[in-house]
């Protein structure tokens, strides 16, 4: 069984970008997105997958990833998926032993910025960068899928 703990955060200075060690553009898509799951299909540089993710409890999900010809996927972004897509940076960040992916969106969702770190355990410790701001790991408005329906250009209040 996959499983992915994920935390997720929103930043409070740029700081973080004297540290970023990689960078790649991504596109997604989403098939399918319910409350009970999501299934996506992702181009991120000259890679591409198909991802299925339930929640599971708390930050915990299920999540399977399967990788599919870059060409398969980007068909598959223009014709099956609910659009808009979503667009984004992903930046790493090494701190400690862990990698924070900090993705910068663009397109509909230009201005959202988000750190996220996946952990071995929900309980499991970790250094807090200065520039880390408020947690949002439980607000589903910043959840990718939730982002195609209601892209954080068209909120009332970009923080909460």
């Amino acid at each position: 069984m996959a499983v992915e703990i994920e935390r997720k955060f929103l930043l409070r200075s740029d700081e973080w970008r004297a540290f970023v060690s990689t960078r790649v553009l991504m596109r997604q898509g989403y098939l399918s997105a319910g409350s009970r799951c999501s299934i996506r299909a992702r181009i991120a540089g000259e890679l591409a997958w198909l991802n299925l993710k339930a929640k599971r409890s708390g930050m915990t999900r299920l999540e399977y990833e399967y990788p599919v010809p870059v060409q398969d996927a980007s068909e598959i972004l223009e014709a099956m998926c609910e659009g808009p897509l979503i667009e984004k940076y992903r930046h790493e960040v090494v701190r400690g032993s862990h990698v924070w992916e900090i993705d910068e969106f663009l397109g509909d969702n230009a201005g959202l910025v988000v750190a996220e770190l996946e952990l071995s355990c929900e309980t499991e410790a970790f250094e807090r960068p200065d520039w880390l701001g408020l947690e949002v790991t439980d607000d589903a408005r910043y959840y990718n899928f939730n982002l195609v329906t209601r892209p954080y250009t068209t909120w009332e209040l970009t923080i909460p």
